[in-house]
C-alpha cells in the first residue's frame, strides 16, 4: 500500500543531497582536481628521480670545495678524469663483449667522428664550468648556467622536434624565478666574496659551458631513446677518458705535482668520482622516461643542497629565501611534469605533417591514455 498525500495539502519535499554549490566547496574540489593532476604516481616518480640527480650533483660540488677550500687542490680535469675511466672500465667494457651492431668496434667503424664530437662536448662542459670560477663571480654563474636551458630547448625543438605549450614555457620561467631568488639570498647571507679577475672572459666560459652541456644533454636524449643508454655511456667513457687525459697532460700537470697526497684527499677523489659516476648512470634512465630539458629543470635544487651541507661544513649562513627558492623551482619542475610535449613528425617524412604524442613523460602519457583505452574496451 502505498502513501499519498491529500490534494489540498502538498507535504514539501526535502532537497535530496548533492554536490556542495558553496564556494568552500568549489574550491576544495578545484583543490583535489589540481593535486590529482600536479601528484600523480609517475610524477612523484620523476620528481624524486630528479632530486636524486641533484644529490649526485651536490656530493661532486661539496668535495670539489672541501679540496679547494681545506687541502688547497684544484684539479677539476684529474677529477673528471677519474670519473671517466670508471665509465670506461664499466660500460665500454661491456660494449666490447657484445655481438653484432651493439659491439664496440662495429659502433667505432660507423659512428666514432659523431662519438669524439660528443666526448669533446661533454669533456669541456664540465671543464669551462670550473674554470669559469677563477674569473668572474658565483652570481654570475649561478644565473648564467640557466642559459643552457633556453639552448638545450630550442636544441629540442629543431633535432628531436620536441613541440612544447605554455605551459612549458611558464614553469620555466618559474623555475628561472626560483634561481633568481636563490642567487638572491646568496647576496644578503654575504656569500659572494669573489668580484672575479676578469668578469667577461668568466661569463662568456659559462656561457660557452652552458651551451655545451645542452649540445651534450640532447644528444644523450637522441641516443638513449633511439639507441641504448649502453652505448652513450660506453662510448663517453672511452672518448671522455682519451680526451680529459690529453687535455690533463696540458693544463694541469704542475697542479697534479704539487699535491700532498694522503688518504684523506685520496677518500675525497673517491667520493667526487662515485658521485660523478652514479650521476651519470642514473641520467640516462631518467632522461628515457622523462626528457632532457625536465631533467636540467629538477637539478636546479643542486646548489640548494650544497648550501643545506654547507651549513654545517663550511659555515654559510642561512635565509629564509633558500627554502622559497627550493619550493618555487620544485613547483615550476612539477608544472613542467604534469603537461607532457609533443613530438612532430620530421619534414622529410612521407607521413602527412601533424603532431602526435612523443614519448616525452611516457609514463605520464600512459597514465592519461588508460581511462580512453577503458572506455573502448567497455
Amino acid at each position: 500500500m502505498e502513501a499519498t498525500s491529500s490534494p489540498g495539502c502538498d507535504v514539501p519535499r526535502s532537497p535530496s543531497p548533492g554536490p556542495s554549490t558553496s564556494p568552500a566547496g568549489s574550491w576544495a574540489g578545484l583543490l583535489r582536481r589540481v593535486t590529482a593532476k600536479l601528484f600523480t604516481r609517475n610524477i612523484l616518480k620523476t620528481i624524486a628521480l630528479g632530486q636524486m640527480l641533484s644529490l649526485c650533483i651536490c656530493g661532486t660540488a661539496i668535495t670539489s670545495q672541501y679540496l679547494a677550500e681545506k687541502y688547497k687542490v684544484n684539479t677539476p680535469m684529474l677529477q673528471s678524469f677519474i670519473s671517466y675511466c670508471l665509465l670506461f672500465l664499466i660500460y665500454t667494457v661491456m660494449l666490447a663483449f657484445q655481438s653484432g651492431s651493439d659491439n664496440l668496434l662495429y659502433i667505432l667503424k660507423r659512428k666514432w667522428w659523431k662519438y669524439i664530437l660528443l666526448g669533446v662536448a661533454d669533456v669541456e662542459a664540465n671543464y669551462l664550468i670550473v674554470r669559469a670560477y677563477q674569473y668572474t663571480t658565483l652570481t654570475s654563474v649561478q644565473l648564467l648556467d640557466c642559459f643552457g636551458i633556453p639552448v638545450l630547448m630550442a636544441l629540442s625543438w629543431f633535432i628531436l622536434y620536441s613541440r612544447y605549450r605554455v605551459i612549458h614555457f611558464i614553469s620555466v620561467a618559474v623555475c628561472l624565478l626560483g634561481v633568481g631568488t636563490m642567487v638572491g639570498a646568496d647576496i644578503l647571507a654575504g656569500r659572494e666574496d669573489n668580484s672575479g679577475s676578469d668578469v667577461l672572459i668568466g661569463d662568456i666560459l659559462v656561457l660557452l659551458g652552458a651551451s655545451l652541456y645542452a649540445v651534450s644533454n640532447v644528444c644523450e636524449e637522441y641516443i638513449v631513446k633511439k639507441l641504448s643508454r649502453q652505448e652513450f655511456l660506453g662510448m663517453v667513457g672511452l672518448f671522455g677518458t682519451a680526451i680529459s687525459g690529453i687535455q690533463l697532460l696540458i693544463v694541469e700537470y704542475k697542479d697534479i705535482a704539487s699535491i700532498h697526497w694522503d688518504w684523506k684527499i685520496a677518500l675525497l677523489f673517491v667520493a667526487f668520482a662515485l658521485c660523478m659516476f652514479c650521476l651519470y648512470s642514473f641520467m640516462p634512465l631518467v632522461i628515457k622516461v622523462t626528457s632532457a630539458t625536465s631533467v636540467n629543470l629538477g637539478i636546479l635544487t643542486a646548489d640548494l643542497y650544497s648550501l643545506f651541507f654547507g651549513l654545517f661544513l663550511f659555515g654559510y649562513k642561512f635565509s629564509g629565501l633558500y627554502i622559497l627558492s627550493f619550493s618555487v623551482i620544485m613547483l615550476g619542475f612539477v608544472l613542467y611534469c604534469s603537461t607532457p610535449t609533443r613530438t612532430a613528425e620530421p619534414a622529410e617524412s612521407s607521413l602527412p605533417p601533424v603532431t602526435s604524442i612523443g614519448i616525452d613523460n611516457l609514463g605520464l602519457k600512459l597514465e592519461e591514455n588508460l581511462p580512453e583505452v577503458h572506455s573502448e574496451a567497455l
